[in-house]
């Protein structure tokens, strides 16, 4: 149970006074856990290198050229997909070279980010890559010493061959390798073996990224390209008229154009088009309901007590158990829409010609870009070339196309290639947004305070389904009713980071707590005692690993000792999505009579870490992003159009509102299981109980700032 966190803060921050007397923080950007290894990226294939397969080429020069297949979002998969391969091959770590590959449906499967899947789907693909031309390697080097294959071993990248002292380096073996057939099936190494995985290795663009070399959608540039920006209608609301004289004035407009329901101004650059948009006059009338927040207060109610709704799981008699209790509690829980925001606003270069495509930028489903690209203009999809660029952000916002689809559209009608880019304002007001839903929680117990009956109903605006109806509690508890509602808008939603359990999982482990202090139980072993009863009589379908939970709970407890200083007030939460497991303990400390947030300890079970310093960066944003949401942000509609329109009135959390966080890893030697979002859910619930535990307030709506329970506490956040 390693604590893998320990980092020097002299390699993070650099703190002077300006002239003015402020406070200049600077990064020292080189600095990470450990500088073991690096990894030099190189823009152009090598030429000489021989294909092994599709995952790997070596040159002569021992070079050995790494193509990482899904996009890089931030998860950090351009550096932990190459140190899978160069583990089994035993690659000279400092001779890598490590290259984004473009969209190819024959080389890859499932080539997106999504669902914090890609390392869990491509883990043994991965190890077979690298294995395999290691076992070439070795074959073509036995043949030139004129030794058995199995009196060899591989190191650093090079053939050994102990007893004569002999070594060969892949360089000198690869054209020989190149030509032997591969083998149908090979041997991967023993975890204990690990000599990359495991260590922590700097993201590999880290210098690209800190001298500004063009990575991003937003870098793109192509020689006599045309910009272009939208101007995308209320949801609801349709084109009735468009006076658009003042826009074709401004200078740099070389044509405004009207198609499907948005209205595109093109020209040379984003400056003049971003003037021209403003002076567009568009005249909306409604084409259907036109939603405001204050119709989804009433539509909450109206569904949450309705008599229609789609059962999803039901366990048991729960209507017996509710007339028998001795106790029933019951409370709700509500979420607002949220904004994706990625730092990187949408953006897409197309070009048109006849029946061919090249499609260019940020997207986390390359092959959904090509196909929904193919699908508009009636062409194969083989017809069209995606080139992925590094994405900067996108939490799910990426997973959808319709920016892409847009670029394709204007491309071919301007006949020019095209790029098309949103502004912050179009990226907030024509997203597709986090769903808004209400929970209705309700809690059976007995004389004992035992949790005889649970039910839950989710109501969520273009949600689908709004629960988790197999994750925890379910399966812990005799009689169980989950049920879910869905009302359909014309607002557009979309998965947002964790989707779901981004919110699902405040809610619950709230309740959950809420139900611990109604049976008198202490919150940590009341849920321990519902996993007991998982594991010894298990009620229905259980899609979760009862002691991979349970063990990350006693984790949680050890590491933040949990209940053992009465002067720290602790919250805690737990849960399990992406086939991974999260529990987290908030501490808050009393300073002049006032809540201190000042530590948040997360332990996470993902089975093996690949790169600890790439999976800490994943384990600490998703707490800050979990956090940041659930105490500030907020996205509320008026006539169809969100009132929030740039970050200065969609609040986002900020540096000095982040606590420490104490992270460590449950070290089982499973496959990794994904890591991405699990660590988002379980924040919100565990900072919302600790500031039960402290002031004795519920917070049940988010963002927590805008309830009246928490608007007199007056919570600080200190680093402890």
């Amino acid at each position: 149970m390693a604590n893998l966190t320990k980092t020097n803060r002299r390699d993070f921050l650099k703190i002077a006074a300006t002239a003015s007397g402020g406070l200049f923080i600077g990064f020292y950007w080189s600095g990470c856990d450990s500088p073991k290894m690096k990894v030099l990226t190189n823009e152009e294939i090598l030429l000489n290198a021989h294909n092994f397969n599709s995952y790997l080429s070596i040159s002569p020069t021992g070079d050995v050229v790494i193509y990482s297949p899904n996009p890089e979002l931030g998860q950090n998969i351009l550096t932990s997909f190459p140190m899978v391969v160069a583990e089994e091959l035993d690659a000279d770590w400092q001779k890598v070279r490590v290259i984004q590959a473009n969209l190819d449906v024959e080389k890859y499967e499932r080539q997106l980010t999504g669902g914090s899947g890609a390392m869990p789907h491509s883990w043994e693909r991965l190890r077979k890559a690298g294995a395999t031309a290691r076992h070439l390697l070795v074959a073509a080097a036995a043949t030139k010493m004129n030794v058995n294959a199995s009196t060899l071993s591989t190191s650093n990248g090079e053939v050994i061959h102990k007893e004569s002292g002999k070594k060969m380096g892949y360089g000198e073996l690869v054209t020989d390798a190149s030509k032997l057939t591969a083998p149908e099936e090979v041997t991967l190494k023993d975890p204990k073996d690990f000599k990359i995985i495991g260590t922590p290795v700097k993201n590999v663009e880290n210098k690209n990224m800190f001298t500004g070399k063009p990575l991003y959608g937003l870098d793109f540039y192509r020689e006599g390209m045309l910009h272009a920006m939208i101007q995308r209608p209320p949801f609801g609301m349709k084109i009735k008229s468009v006076d658009d004289a003042a826009a074709r004035a401004i200078s740099g407009v070389t044509e405004v154009v009207t198609f499907k329901n948005n209205v595109a101004v093109v020209g040379k650059s984003t400056w003049p088009l971003m003037k021209a948009k403003k002076l567009l006059k568009i005249e909306y009338e409604p084409d259907g309901v036109v939603e405001s927040t204050f119709d989804h207060d009433r539509l909450f109610a109206e569904l949450l007590n309705g008599k229609t709704a789609e059962v999803k799981r039901k366990d048991g008699d729960v209507d017996a158990a509710f007339k028998n209790a001795a106790q029933v509690i019951t409370s709700e829980y509500q979420c607002p829409f949220l904004s994706h925001s990625p730092m990187e606003p949408q953006n897409f270069f197309a070009h048109v010609q006849g029946d061919k495509v090249e499609l260019v930028g940020p997207t986390q489903t390359p092959d959904r870009a090509r196909n929904d690209t193919a699908q508009l203009l009636g062409i194969p999809p083989e017809n069209i070339t995606v080139q992925i660029t590094r994405l900067g952000g996108g939490f799910g916002r990426r997973l959808r196309a319709d920016f892409v689809v847009e670029a394709a559209e204007l491309s071919k009608m301007m006949n020019a290639p095209i790029k098309l880019t949103w502004s912050r304002e179009d990226d907030m007001t024509g997203g597709a947004y986090r769903p808004a839903v209400r929970y209705r929680f309700q809690a059976a117990l007995d004389e004992s305070g035992n949790m005889i009956g649970y039910k839950l109903r989710g109501v969520g605006i273009n949600a689908g389904n709004s629960t988790r109806e197999n994750n925890f509690p379910s399966g812990a508890v005799e009689n169980v009713l989950i049920e879910s509602v869905e009302h359909k808008s014309a607002i557009t939603t979309n998965a947002w980071r964790a989707p779901i359990t981004n919110f699902l999982a405040y809610a619950e482990q709230s309740f959950l707590d809420e139900v611990a202090l109604a049976a008198k139980k202490d919150p940590v072993q009341f849920r321990l005692d519902l996993l007991a009863k998982a594991k010894a009589s298990p009620v229905g379908e259980l899609q979760y690993d009862v002691d991979r939970m349970i063990g990350v709970i006693k984790m949680a407890a050890e590491k933040s000792n949990w209940g053992k200083d009465a002067n720290v007030m602790q919250g805690f939460s737990v849960y399990f999505s992406h086939r991974s497991y999260v529990a987290q303990v908030a501490n808050i400390e009393m300073e002049n009579n006032q809540p201190v947030l000042k530590k948040i300890v997360a332990c996470t079970d993902c089975g093996i870490v690949v790169n600890p310093t790439g999976a800490n960066h994943q384990v600490r944003g998703g707490i800050v992003d979990g956090m940041g949401h659930a105490m500030y942000g907020n996205l509320t509609f008026e006539n169809g159009l969100p009132k929030q329109k740039n970050f200065d009135t969609y609040r986002l959390i900020r540096m000095k509102e982040v606590p420490e966080i104490d992270v460590h890893y449950v070290q089982n030697g499973i496959d990794p299981t994904g890591l991405g979002e699990p660590a988002l859910p379980p924040t919100g619930g565990a900072v919302a109980n600790a500031i039960f535990k402290a002031t004795g307030r519920r917070l049940r709506s988010q963002p927590f700032i805008e309830q009246k329970e928490f608007s007199d506490i007056k919570l600080q956040i200190k680093r402890a």
